[in-house]
């Protein structure tokens, strides 16, 4: 079974939609719709916005689930011209960029419960991705993203994730299930599409593109789950 995560109702309905709903289940007050989806044993669910958020909503999934791999999906901003809006960020990995714990002398980004500042992705989930994405005709690329508790808005913002950690595109969920995930072993993996760029001129650009970029990033996750043969999982 293969588990889906947005954080709000758009970057999940078009899933919600299409699949074939067996049963929904309420668990730690979220719903969690489980069916097929392109031919795939899915649950997909609206985790909610942020962090802890994300992380509760992953817990409660792997719990209740036991799913082998978990994508999150949804809308994200970017802070390289690779990116444009509603083309494609696949998560290479995955920081978290407002965890700073330097005054006691670890480096900033450091999560001292898994030792590590770096969550990485599954390998052959990220590569199908990004097939996915360039079958249905999307610029997609392989990028680190940045996760927070804060809607990026400003050149503060892209300094502090491009200068200290080297991030190309910002969330505020998908890291957050990565550590989940990498505690519990099973495997991650993220696609977002981009609703703006984050550089103090386009903020408006989300509330313009939100919509369309959900849409895109659900496509390319249908995309990847209509791809997927017996052996992948």
């Amino acid at each position: 079974m293969i588990g889906v995560l947005g954080a709000m109702p758009v970057e999940v309905a078009r899933l919600i939609e299409d699949m074939a709903i067996t049963t929904t289940r309420t668990v730690s007050r979220r719903r969690f719709h489980r069916g097929t989806l392109r031919g795939q044993e899915v649950v997909v669910a609206e985790g909610g916005v942020g962090k802890v958020n994300a992380a509760l909503a992953a817990e409660a999934m792997i719990l209740t689930f036991a799913p082998s791999l978990i994508v999150n999906v949804g809308v994200a901003g970017v802070f390289t011209d690779r990116l444009g809006i509603g083309d494609i960020a696949v998560a290479r990995d995955l920081v978290q960029y407002d965890v700073d714990s330097s005054a006691l002398g670890d480096p900033v980004g450091y999560v001292s419960t898994v030792n590590r500042i770096d969550f990485p992705c599954a390998a052959w989930a990220r590569d199908a991705l990004l097939e996915a994405a360039r079958r249905e005709g999307f610029r997609a690329a392989a990028v680190r993203v940045a996760s927070g508790d804060r809607f990026c808005d400003g050149p503060a913002d892209k300094r502090l994730i491009v200068d200290t950690f080297g991030g190309e595109v910002c969330d505020m969920e998908g890291c957050a299930i990565a550590q989940v995930c990498l505690v519990n072993g099973v495997d991650f993996a993220a696609v977002r599409a981009i609703s703006d760029a984050v550089d103090g001129v386009h903020n408006a650009e989300y509330g313009r593109f939100r919509d369309l970029a959900a849409d895109n990033a659900a496509r390319v996750l249908e995309a990847f789950l209509g791809n997927l043969r017996g052996g992948d999982l």
